[in-house]
């Protein structure tokens, strides 16, 4: 057989499947619906970054100027600050990957179910609160007046700290406000491959005197493992993607030099400042890295071990 018999015969298979599947097919039309007009469309105006917009002339008919937008942001003062403090948030975030993994291992391991169903509840219960309610959180513990934080340092003898004002305390703040939020709803998944793991290899290891910890370590771990290693490269994928909405909210004249990022300098200068061109340039240079991260973060994966996105 040819190569072009063997094509053919390739296209009628496929055209078999597609005839004996047909219904799945259309389960998936209004999810590719929605990505194709508002994921991928959308695409058409990222060459504004590339351009010299004008609103009065639209897209085509601005003049095209190439990298210049991205020769001016690599070339300005403040370029370095906003790559490292965008770099040093989201590490600070990663570095904490594991808490919702050590979370989930230690609900799993709870037998009475009704302290279960507590934790569980008590730990999700942070995510359904909007950001904007989280900041007016914070704020209220963190005054320096009337903060319960500064009420509990007064009664030990301490001076009362400004947290919101210090550019010192900006990243922890951020970063562990964010753990308390989404700590039990990020366990969730991990809490689901857990309950998958077979429970006859939880009862031979028990027959063959295995402790629990040991337990978690040869069965539980390995078993959610793959999970583990999907959601890393997907955090990854979204690496420079810190919390825009949170950051906004906290900063303030005086944290700017911790808490400049960025998507807000991409806000300023965009909505703020009307540099759709300079900032669009900014947004591509952002989602660039994230796409970096993620092919190349999945193609470690997929030859170290045998999960990977693709």
């Amino acid at each position: 057989m040819d190569k072009k018999q063997k094509e053919k015969s390739k296209l009628h298979k496929q055209i078999r499947r597609f005839k004996n599947s047909w219904q799945l097919y259309i389960f998936l039309l209004p999810a590719l619906t929605f990505f194709i007009i508002f994921h991928y469309l959308p695409m058409y105006g990222v060459q504004i970054a590339f351009k010299d917009f004008y609103a009065t002339e639209g897209i085509w008919g601005s003049p095209w100027i190439g990298f210049d937008h991205f020769t001016r942001f690599f070339n300005s003062y403040y370029f370095w600050r906003l790559l490292k403090n965008t770099l040093l948030l989201n590490l600070y975030q990663l570095a904490l990957f594991p808490l919702p993994i050590i979370l989930a291992l230690a609900v799993n391991e709870l037998r009475n179910g009704t302290l279960k169903k507590w934790v569980q509840t008590i730990t999700y219960a942070p995510h359904f609160i909007s950001v904007v309610v989280v900041v007016g959180i914070i704020v209220a513990f963190l005054d320096p007046v009337t903060g319960i934080a500064n009420h509990l340092i007064s009664s030990f003898g301490g001076e009362p700290v400004d947290f919101l004002t210090s550019s010192e305390w900006f990243r922890h703040i951020f970063v562990w406000s964010d753990v308390w939020q989404t700590l039990g709803w990020g366990s969730i998944i991990y809490l689901a491959a857990l309950a998958g793991i077979n429970p006859e290899l939880h009862e031979a290891a028990k027959i063959d005197g295995a402790t629990r910890l040991q337990r978690i370590r040869y069965i539980n771990i390995p078993g959610i493992l793959p999970t583990v290693v999907v959601l890393f490269i997907l955090s990854l994928g979204n690496f420079m993607a810190v919390g825009f909405e949170k950051v906004l909210l906290l900063q303030n004249n005086l944290n700017s030099s911790t808490s400049d990022v960025i998507q807000t300098f991409v806000y300023q200068s965009g909505l703020l400042e009307g540099q759709y061109s300079f900032a669009s340039a900014i947004g591509l240079f952002d989602s660039m890295i994230n796409i970096i991260l993620l092919i190349t973060v999945n193609q470690i994966a997929k030859k170290t071990s045998d999960n990977s996105l693709w």
